[in-house]
């Protein structure tokens, strides 16, 4: 680093770069500078206002040259909101970073050097997220007011309007405002502990478009609460549920453990990928409706379900990923640790009509080494983890069940490529990757990866088995293993063993020899039959009506 670099002076500076902050990123003599709300393209003179060891903060004084990426803001919020961060630049150019993004978590963080599919951008990109969540506080003048957390601090940036939200959030947060002004019904104050209303939170149903109203509180008794469910109500009809939710704690979490209804249902409904779904305050959902469906369909695309696989869905939530391909398994087993959502999940179950599912509360790491104990042996495994990742003890679950195929969904590319590594470190490989945008003028992108088993090595792996141990008796129509294998080659050019065959007649619930698939030696490795030529057994047995 060049030593004459010194804080609070002026420097040109090309940005060539992006974090998924917002932040622009150049180098002065090889020195590394951040500036807030530039874009890659952009030439200007900064001063740099943080100076670290190795990086530095910038704030932009002259934009001398613009980037062809970037437009004119057009929110009045931009830049003090802590939300939008690629509001600055066009649509294609946000795609184009967010794809970048995942490509460069998962080379650089992840050591992975696998293609990436173009990203999916969302057809809308204003007015898509279905709920909201408005701090509530008092402003300089003491006035109550709501908003939005300003960026890395809990100072409320009051907005009645956020174009990322449907018109009716900030009527109904308006609206609650004039009521608590009217009452005098105190905000809570994180410095004191005092007050009362600490958050308005809403959610929409997409489709059905039922609302509900949900104050966060440091009580569940709110004073003329009667009047505020009638003042409510009366005026948005679309509310269908109001619900008070006590969080009496000093930390930063938004919602509480306890709810109670204070009028209408518990939840509200939506549907989503032909599922109807109910919905409670913390209930898990995605926030983009349109764009969630586009996320699931290529998550059960790369499932590359049959009707035949056992499907167990960990960190669920209500359900809805897991219930959008129950009609393609043969069991679905879901796993979350909120009970609430796991309610949900099941009621979801039941008024959709599915059989198949079971549903357990419990955390995801434990609930997979409990399943994994049981001798349960998932043909397919999603992964929904929260931002932080998945947990070690889930990696160990998963190596321990061995399913054959894991589809992973992610908010977060860095920890995607972190617990990718991982999972490659226990015998799977990465076969697809895609970004899906979610979130449109946020730096936040989901990611969705296809990882398998790869065919196993023989030189590395011994495996001791006969033909004695393999049922060699014909098929019900009178097909016989060779038969099979002859027509398997013939269509698909592949060749597959009598253990594979025995493998899928297994899955189908058909007869095989009893001591098929037994190793004789108890830590030899039994080879598990591929995706691929699974499929194309399951055609054959379809061929020769021995199966649906």
């Amino acid at each position: 680093m060049n030593q004459k670099i010194e804080k609070n002076e002026e420097y040109r500076l090309q940005i060539t770069g992006m974090t998924s902050e917002g932040n622009g990123v150049g180098k002065i003599d090889g020195y590394t500078v951040f500036v807030p709300n530039t874009a890659p393209g952009d030439y200007g003179r900064v001063r740099l206002v943080k100076k670290n060891k190795h990086y530095g903060y910038g704030k932009l004084m002259e934009l001398i040259q613009p980037s062809p990426d970037r437009v004119e803001p057009d929110c009045p919020y931009f830049g003090v909101c802590g939300g939008c961060t690629y509001r600055h630049i066009s649509y294609e150019a946000e795609l184009r970073l967010k794809e970048d993004l995942v490509r460069d978590a998962f080379s650089r963080l992840g050591g992975i050097f696998t293609e990436v599919s173009p990203i999916v951008g969302s057809k809308r990109t204003e007015g898509y997220r279905n709920k909201a969540q408005y701090p509530v506080g008092r402003n300089k003048e003491g006035e109550i007011v709501a908003g939005f957390y300003a960026k890395r601090s809990h100072r409320i940036i009051p907005s009645a309007e956020c174009a990322l939200q449907p018109a009716v959030f900030g009527e109904i947060q308006a609206a609650v405002l004039d009521f608590m002004r009217e009452k005098q019904i105190p905000p809570y104050d994180e410095t004191t502990g005092e007050g009362l209303i600490r958050h308005l939170y809403l959610r929409r149903g997409e489709v059905t478009g039922e609302i509900m109203l949900c104050l966060v509180a440091a009580s569940l008794e709110i004073p003329h609460i009667k009047e505020f469910v009638c003042q409510m109500t009366e005026r948005f009809p679309a509310i269908q549920s109001i619900v008070l939710n006590e969080n009496s704690s000093r930390d930063n979490v938004i919602l509480g453990k306890y709810c109670r209804t204070i009028w209408g249902r518990d939840t509200i409904r939506d549907i989503l990928c032909g599922v109807e779904v109910e919905l409670s305050p913390l209930s898990f959902y995605q926030v983009n409706h349109p764009q969630a469906e586009v996320l699931y369909r290529k998550a059960m695309e790369y499932a590359g379900l049959t009707g035949t696989e056992i499907l167990l869905d960990l960190y669920c939530g209500a359900g809805t990923i897991g219930l959008s391909g129950a009609d393609r398994v043969r069991q679905l087993i879901g796993v979350e640790v909120i009970p609430e959502a796991i309610e949900n999940a099941k009621r979801n179950a039941e008024r959709n009509g599915t059989k198949n599912a079971r549903f357990l509360c419990a955390d995801a790491g434990e609930a997979a080494a409990l399943l994994a104990e049981e001798g349960l042996l998932p043909d397919v495994i999603i992964l929904d983890p929260p931002r932080k990742g998945v947990d070690q003890q889930v990696i160990d679950a998963v190596e321990k069940m061995s399913p054959e195929c894991l589809v992973m969904v992610s908010c977060n590319p860095a920890t995607a490529a972190r617990d990718c590594a991982l999972l490659r470190e226990k015998g799977y490989e990465i076969r697809a990757i895609t970004p899906v945008d979610l979130f449109p003028r946020t730096g936040h992108v989901e990611t969705v990866v296809l990882l398998s088993k790869g065919e196993i090595d023989s030189q590395k792996v011994r495996v001791e088995f006969s033909l004695e141990d393999i049922d060699m008796s014909e098929f019900k129509k009178g097909a016989t293993y060779s038969e099979i294998k002859a027509y398997v080659l013939e269509k698909f050019g592949l060749k597959v063993s009598s253990l594979y065959i025995s493998q899928v007649k297994r899955k189908c619930g058909l007869e095989v020899g009893q001591n098929y698939n037994l190793p004789k030696s108890e830590n030899q490795r039994v080879p598990q039959c591929p995706l691929e030529k699974e499929k194309a057994i399951m055609d054959a047995l379809r061929h020769f009506k021995v199966t649906l």
